[in-house]
């Protein structure tokens, strides 16, 4: 199902769901990165997350809006949240998921309760971000937030994944989220597949049009397979459950 409008600002998003389910499935809302209405390119990945049997969601939202797109992004949490069973979803698993600037914003409202109103996820999934610079959902950097002195809220899973030859975001970022968040006592895990920004959700970069595509390179369906797995994890979903 595309191009349902979400928010007050005409926005619109793609719902991936599953052939069949004898359950309520769970859910992923996955955001794009910093191309303003890039969707599309992350098809590839939902596509696969809807064969595992996951409700996925796929937003537009617009990083060079006036608010850096924190609307859009807290409107397409709250969408989600209230409409998610009226495709087959289970409100109770619910992963935040993101990709790039994407990705980053869905670590700092793991960190931030008060990015989404008090709204938390089961789990979230950054997908080659980096978090070392500030993110639209609370203007901060979510290293920042975590090697503070602040208080953070209970500790829920975030899974990362980033891709070891991506020229766009260093690897190394995802590790030192990483290994902050150990050290806050928080779950985490880094994986780590032989591909790069781009093919770790399933694309290339086509540089004649500026923006991603969906690829066959054995090192992008490794990659993005690996992703989607990770997307299964952490909705605590066996893949073999419907089989």
């Amino acid at each position: 199902m595309s191009g349902l409008v979400y928010g007050t600002a005409g926005q619109r998003l793609d719902v991936y769901r599953p052939g069949t389910a004898s359950e309520a499935s769970p859910v992923v809302l996955l955001w794009h990165g910093r191309g303003p209405d890039e969707r599309d390119v992350l098809a590839p990945l939902a596509r696969a997350a809807a064969c595992l049997g996951i409700t996925c969601f796929v937003p537009d939202w617009r990083p060079d809006a006036p608010d850096g797109g924190r609307t859009h992004l807290r409107e397409s949490a709250l969408f989600v949240r209230e409409h998610a069973s009226d495709f087959g979803g289970d409100t109770e698993r619910i992963v935040l998921a993101g990709w790039s600037l994407g990705g980053k914003a869905a670590v700092a409202a793991a960190l931030d309760p008060g990015a989404l109103d008090g709204w938390r996820p089961r789990a979230v999934v950054g997908i080659a971000g980096g978090y070392t610079r500030p993110e639209p959902l609370t203007g901060r950097a979510p290293l920042d937030d975590l090697t503070g002195l602040g208080q953070l809220p209970p500790a829920l899973p975030v899974r990362l994944i980033h891709g070891t030859a991506d020229p766009v975001v260093d690897a190394g970022q995802s590790r030192r989220l990483r290994t902050a968040l150990e050290q806050r006592g928080w779950p985490a895990s880094l994986h780590e597949p032989d591909t790069d920004h781009a093919g770790v959700i399933m694309t290339e970069f086509d540089p004649a049009h500026g923006r991603c595509r969906p690829s066959l390179a054995d090192h992008a369906v490794r990659g993005g397979t690996l992703t989607v797995q990770l997307l299964a994890r952490a909705a605590d979903f066996a893949p073999d459950r419907h089989s």
